[in-house]
Parts: C-alpha cells; structure tokens; sequence
C-alpha cells in the first residue's frame, strides 16, 4: 500500500520459520512497530511518517497476517505463540543490521512485544505497549461479567478449528467491520483510512488468513499463559525502560486496579498515560500517540 506509506521499501524477510512481510523507511536508531488484530502493518500509517524522521522504522506483518507467510499449526499451538512471533521479528531485526532496538506495539503485537523484552532483554532497547495488559492479566479480567462481554472474541476464537472460522468466513466484512467499529468509542469506521480499510477487508476475506488469528488467540489461550505464568512464578520481569498507552475508552482502562499498576507488577521501570480515544491509537488519534511516545523514545538517545 505505496499510498499510505510513500518513500517506505516492501521486502520480504525470513523469520524464525515464516516469511515476513516487512515496510521499512527513514533513518537513525531502529524502531519495530508491531501490528495487532485483526489489522496489518498499515495501521501504522497515520503515525510512520513522522517516526521516519527521528528513527529507522520497520513495519511487519505479523506471521499469519497480512502478507506474511502463515505456518501450519500444532496441538500445543506453539507456531503461533507469542514467543514464536516475537523470535520472527528479532531475526528480521538481525537480518536488517540491528541486534538492538525499540519496540511498540498494539494489541496482540503489543503482546509479542512485551514477550520479546521478556525472552531477548539483550535486544530490546525500550518499550512501548499500546491497550493491553499481559495476556494472562487479561484472562483474570474476563471473570467479571463487563470483561466477559467486552473481550468475548478471546474464547471465541480460541475454540478448536473449525467452528470460529467457519462462522468469520461465511460474512468476513461484517466480523472485520463490528470488531473494528465497535472499539473506537462510538467513532465505528470513520476513524479508518479508505485505503486502510481495504487492506485489512482484502486481508480478512482469505479463509488461510483468519485460520492464522485463530491459531493466534488458541496460543493466548494455552501457551501464552503458560509463559506468562512461568515469568510470574519466577518473577522475572521487563528490564527495558517501559511506557504503558491506552485509550481512555478502551478495555485495558476497566481491567481491575488499571494498567499501570499491573505494569508495574510485570516491568521494573513503567511510565504510563490514558489516551483520549477507543482502543486504535494510532489510528484514533495519532497525534496525541506520538506525543506520548517520541520523548519516551527520544529521551534513550538524546
């Protein structure tokens, strides 16, 4: 999508097992920014510009997604853990030139994010995570009955194959469409770039693709716990300087003590702030994002 990212170079890179469709453009200390449900890099759009000209920014999609290359799945759902995902974008980050970077991410990249300063704390510079909470915090939130409804598509889309992809794929459009209109406080689709749209519409229509998200939330439903509870256990935490964003409207905002006293239970040194929107920050309001994120980013090489 030239359109939405003029000057930005297209390649595809291996990964730790997939193909990975990456955006990359401007220069200076690398920056990984990493996409969420049910979207691809190009929610970035409204913000990468601007990262251009204080970083060198790299956009992948995720595996599974987008134009990535999406593995078959196990039982134990490992091909699409978090840990496997986050272990894709440190090898792209390597075969680019960066052994250390930045990271932000949203959504469910927000939780490859935190996962990758978890598993690969040498390489992850600083952090940024975008309306989430761990997985497994998240998970104790749907106990309550508002999390139940807010965050029903956990279960749902963990459920064994085939029954969510078979109920998606028979009206694609309207799934995509109701989880995107329905998060962004009462905003629905408006806040989303025609081009944008498209591209996550061409995307969600592929049957391979929303087996993948599947495969995604089968992981945040098994393994991701599992490495989120041994972490825990163990009480190991994210070294790297952490800044927490969510939307004033969004879910992470309702989750028991908020998220930035959970945060503070997972990461050694978290800042953290609520943005006046829904839960898509960068394409609700980029320009209060930015404003939270680049003196945080900033501030580690001044």
């Amino acid at each position: 999508m030239s359109e939405l990212f003029p000057g930005f170079a297209e390649q595809i890179i291996e990964g730790d097992g997939a193909d990975i469709f990456v955006r990359t453009g401007g220069s200076g200390n690398p920056l990984l920014l990493i996409h969420g449900f049910p979207q691809t890099g190009a929610m970035w759009h409204k913000m990468a510009q601007q990262l251009a000209e204080h970083f060198f920014v790299v956009i992948p999609d995720q595996r599974g997604y987008g134009r990535s290359s999406k593995p078959a799945n196990t039982a134990d759902n490992l091909p699409y853990s978090k840990r496997a995902m986050a272990n894709d974008l440190v090898a792209v980050m390597e075969r680019l030139g960066h052994g250390r970077f930045a990271v932000a991410g949203h959504d469910r990249g927000g939780r490859v994010a935190y996962r990758m300063a978890l598993d690969h704390h040498a390489q992850v510079e600083t952090l940024v995570t975008l309306d989430i909470v761990p997985t497994i915090e998240q998970w104790r939130a749907l106990a309550t009955v508002t999390g139940a409804l807010k965050t029903y598509h956990w279960p749902f889309l963990a459920q064994a194959h085939p029954l969510p992809e078979q109920m998606i794929n028979a009206n694609p459009d309207f799934y995509l469409e109701q989880k995107l209109g329905a998060w962004n406080a009462g905003k629905g689709l408006a806040v989303f770039d025609p081009a944008a749209l498209a591209e996550y519409r061409s995307f969600f229509r592929n049957p391979a693709v929303v087996h993948a998200m599947c495969n995604d939330y089968r992981a945040g439903a098994t393994c991701d716990v599992a490495h989120d509870k041994a972490a825990e256990d163990e009480n190991r935490k994210i070294t790297a300087p952490m800044l927490a964003l969510w939307g004033a409207a969004g879910i992470p905002g309702e989750t028991g003590p908020g998220p930035l006293k959970i945060w503070r239970k997972w990461a050694e040194n978290v800042s953290g702030l609520a943005i006046n929107c829904g839960h898509f920050l960068p394409e609700e309001a980029p320009d209060e994002t930015l404003a939270a994120m680049l003196p945080f980013l900033q501030g580690l090489h001044a």
